[in-house]
């Protein structure tokens, strides 16, 4: 079979006036980025408005292995496969982040012949929004230490700044550094670091925010410091929100794209789940379901990250009702979570899979707690066996869940009709979604919903530090906002060498931080890395770009 870029490359694309058309867009409404990308306006947005929702379909998915398991692949080829059966429906998805392109995990625009194009365009720079958000957070953080440099009116201790500088790529190298070397022109020395764009709050307040004086507004309200006598500083009193706010008032519009079989793909936004929310814009979701009678949308990781996310605070923030939810399993990452080495997972291992198909077990009951139908995607592999498969098919029987084997990677949307015809019947079953807990509760006891509910802990301990951080933001009357858990993907708990379903076991909060602008507040577990770095054998070693400007090596 060809390579995921070979594929894409081959591919007849449409016109993006052409897609647009199929959705109602008039010409007007487009700002065109080359001949397969644009952006959707301001007009269009005010103009469906009214217009009746479609059903909101979340995809989301089991503990992964560090590859994933095609979850962006499987929304891809269910959205082509409801197009097959003569839905109108488009899928709405985060954009990728350099950071897993050139690492291990490659991109996020889908797989085989359920992918988004342009595969490239998409992968590496597509319409500049990454690095207006980075561009945003970077200039607030100049901002501040400019006003330090001038004479610091506000009176900020520089050993309680906030706010770290971004950058779309994984650099270990710069988790910690000291800035403000070279004498006294050269600014005020002092230890700082960046985090990754993707775990910035600037990306989720683009995410969240609902227009162009609402991102203003809740950048303006982004905690950054507090001053030497305790009290906290915002970005709108170093008046850097404005500023901000026109980097990012084209970001700030949802992008237009299409699959390979022509099926119109919103991307917008794309918030990493295991640090940060997970989900794609709510402007793009919001105008999804308006554009369309179906609307499928993903969420990072597995449910007890992305999906967790996307009902306590995407949902709850935005006044979303999901109709369905697909859980993404696959032979090889139910074997993983049994015990089997990555290496060996292409062989099949009975022993392994019986043990491991507990975590789909955990992620079918955690989406029973929500109240939404589910159906189970099987997202078949070249490797998986039919004894491997009917193991997994049976046990879904026994749990009392639906599931269809999807075969979207090989096929397309031909191989994904079984989901689409079970999704459509899900969606026509009553919905009493709810999210897990209400915002009145305080917050520890948000935090022990969660655990407790979705992870399976058997309690929750706070290391010094995190009491300390908590007790100031609870200072601050945020007590009502939702939380947002940093926590490994490869694990139920907090250590991601616990795999399948772990028993008696705490979930360790380290820290806590609050992410005013955003609307949530965020709890550091185990040793999640707000940068990552890169793997010994990165993804960059095998990308490469001829003399006619054709790039080979992305996946």
């Amino acid at each position: 079979m060809l390579s995921d870029i070979e594929i894409a490359q081959q591919t007849e694309m449409l016109p993006i006036r052409q897609v647009a058309e199929k959705l109602g867009i008039k010409e007007d409404e487009l700002e065109y980025y080359g001949k397969y990308k644009a952006k959707l306006s301001e007009e269009l947005i005010k103009r469906t408005s009214d217009e009746k929702d479609g059903k909101l379909i979340l995809v989301t998915a089991i503990n992964p292995t560090p590859a994933g398991e095609g979850k962006t692949t499987v929304s891809v080829g269910l959205t082509q496969a409801l197009s097959r059966i003569g839905k109108n429906v488009i899928v709405a998805l985060r954009e990728p982040s350099l950071g897993p392109v050139f690492g291990i995990k490659g991109g996020a625009a889908g797989g085989g012949y359920s992918q988004v194009v342009p595969m490239e365009d998409i992968n590496l720079h597509f319409t500049g929004d990454m690095h207006a958000i980075s561009a945003a957070n970077n200039l607030c953080c100049a901002m501040l230490d400019n006003h330090i440099q001038q004479g610091n009116a506000l009176s900020i201790d520089v050993k309680r700044i906030l706010i770290k500088r971004c950058l779309d790529m994984n650099d270990r190298e710069l988790r910690n550094i000291v800035a403000g070397l070279g004498g006294r022109v050269n600014g005020v020395p002092r230890e700082d670091g960046f985090i990754i764009t993707v775990a910035s709050e600037v990306m989720a307040i683009l995410c969240l925010s609902l227009d162009l004086d609402d991102l203003k507004n809740r950048l303006g309200n982004i905690l950054i410091a507090y001053t030497t006598d305790g009290n906290p500083v915002y970005a709108r009193d170093i008046k850097a929100n404005g500023a901000m706010a026109a980097l990012l008032k084209d970001a700030i519009k949802p992008n237009l794209v299409q699959t390979l079989e022509g099926t119109p793909a919103l991307m917008h936004g794309g918030p990493f789940a295991n640090i940060a929310h997970g989900c794609n814009s709510v402007r793009a979701t919001r105008l999804a379901l308006k554009l369309g009678d179906y609307c499928v949308t993903e969420a990072g990781f597995g449910s007890d990250l992305g999906a967790e996310k996307f009902f306590d605070i995407k949902c709850r923030k935005a006044g979303l009702r999901p109709s369905a939810v697909v859980i993404v399993a696959t032979v090889r990452a139910l074997k993983y979570n049994g015990g089997a080495a990555r290496a060996e997972l292409v062989n099949e291992d009975m022993n392994a899979l019986e043990k491991g198909i507990v975590n789909l077990g955990v992620h079918i009951g955690n989406m029973k707690k929500y109240g939404i139908p589910a159906v189970v995607a099987i997202n078949r592999f070249a490797s998986d066996t039919d004894k491997e498969l009917d193991y997994i098919k049976n046990y879904c029987t026994e749990n009392g869940a639906d599931f269809a084997l999807t075969e979207v990677f090989a096929k397309g949307g031909e191989g994904g009709v079984e989901l689409a015809e079970k999704v459509v019947a899900a969606c026509e079953k009553p919905s009493d979604f709810k999210p897990l807990y209400s915002d009145e509760l305080p917050i520890r006891e948000k935090i022990e919903a969660v655990a407790k509910n979705i992870y399976g802990a058997e309690g929750v301990v706070y290391t010094t530090a995190a009491n300390k951080a908590l007790a100031e933001i609870e200072k601050l009357d945020t007590s009502k906002l939702p939380v947002c858990i940093a926590k490994t993907q490869y694990s139920l708990s907090d250590d991601p060498a616990l795999l399948g379903k772990p028993q008696g076991f705490s979930i360790t909060v380290r820290d806590v931080r609050l992410s005013n602008g955003a609307g949530f507040i965020v709890v550091y577990t185990g040793d999640i890395m707000t940068m990552p770095g890169l793997p010994k054998v990165p993804a960059a070693e095998r990308i490469d770009v001829d003399k006619d400007g054709k790039i080979t090596g992305l996946f």
